[in-house]
């Protein structure tokens, strides 16, 4: 059976052990604190890991990260010094340098992001609005370098286009000069708020609408040009190699016909020196083949021809008619 007694122990151990367990408290390598103490904080920041104690009941324990946290900004547009108007997305990294001043003026990361989006975001368009659009889009001046070995006169970039977009004009400062110039000038504002700031970066940036238009323009022409180029540098092979094979075939063609007529007029010597050599064995016998020949072409089934007795053409005739 319970008895009041008993009850009683039961009641003063769940309290003991209350403020035992809220009394110590652990915290890891990732993590700091500080105690405040009916709403003020107590004593300094606390960044040793590991387990401490506060005084139960009293004393509230308030933990804060010690790793690098990341700030994200939303697209801004911001206009640069040539007029000429651009979204602009940055982002940053950040840690908490002293708690106990981050706890009384931002109170949690929340408002610290609520802080770094007013001092990042007037700092990139300070920084932004000083400088040309060139200076923003580039880091340096390799573009204007190769453009420097295209042939003269083989552009097709109007010199109004180059106005609008402005990418080949030389970079002095460029663009990551230009993020650790927002860094540094928000890095002096950030330390009253027990933000350490680590880097800024220009995540992404965007040209509005018209700039856009332009310089998809610009891209479209630079590929055409360079399409042109290649196109030209084909016909120009394609003619060179056409010319070289023309050349080639009539070098062939024409020691072939001369090694032809070479045999050809050697082949007729030979025919002639059998004829000839024939024609002096037995000139007569020769004569008579010769004229059968020319019967074989004048004198056919349907030919009539009127010619006198005497003539030479029968004369082999008249033999045959004597004998």
């Amino acid at each position: 059976m319970i008895t009041g007694k008993t009850i009683g122990i039961l009641v003063v151990a769940v309290i003991l052990f209350i403020l035992i367990s809220n009394a110590f408290y652990k915290l890891s390598e990732s993590e700091q604190a500080i105690i405040t103490q009916f709403g003020r904080p107590v004593g300094g920041a606390i960044k040793d890991a590991g387990l401490h104690f506060k005084t139960p009941m009293i004393q509230t324990l308030h933990r804060f990260e010690r790793r690098i946290l990341n700030w994200d900004s939303s697209a801004d547009q911001i206009p640069t010094a040539d007029k000429k108007y651009i979204w602009l997305d940055t982002t940053a990294r950040w840690r908490i340098a002293d708690p106990l001043r981050f706890y009384t003026s931002v109170g949690n990361v929340r408002g610290a992001h609520s802080r770094l989006d007013d001092i990042i975001d007037s700092a990139s368009r300070d920084i932004v609005s000083s400088f040309v659009l060139v200076e923003v889009v580039r880091n340096s001046n390799t573009i204007l370098e190769k453009r420097k070995e295209i042939p003269e006169g083989d552009d097709i970039i109007s010199d109004e286009e180059e106005a609008a977009v402005g990418v080949l004009e030389e970079v002095e400062i460029g663009r990551e000069l230009l993020t650790k110039m927002i860094l540094e000038r928000a890095s002096e504002l950030v330390p009253q708020y027990g933000i350490e700031l680590l880097d800024v970066h220009i995540k992404r940036l965007n040209y509005i609408e018209d700039v856009r238009k332009k310089v998809y323009e610009r891209m479209i022409s630079e590929r055409q040009r360079i399409a042109s180029k290649y196109r030209s540098e084909g016909e120009g092979k394609r003619a060179e190699i056409g010319g070289m094979k023309e050349k080639e075939l009539n070098r062939i063609y024409s020691e072939a016909y001369k090694r032809s007529e070479t045999i050809r007029g050697k082949a007729d010597a030979k025919a002639t020196k059998i004829y000839a050599d024939a024609y002096r064995q037995d000139p007569e016998f020769y004569s008579f083949l010769k004229t059968l020949d020319v019967y074989k072409e004048t004198i056919g089934e349907n030919n009539r021809i009127i010619l006198t007795t005497d003539t030479d053409l029968y004369r082999y005739l008249r033999r045959i008619d004597r004998r």
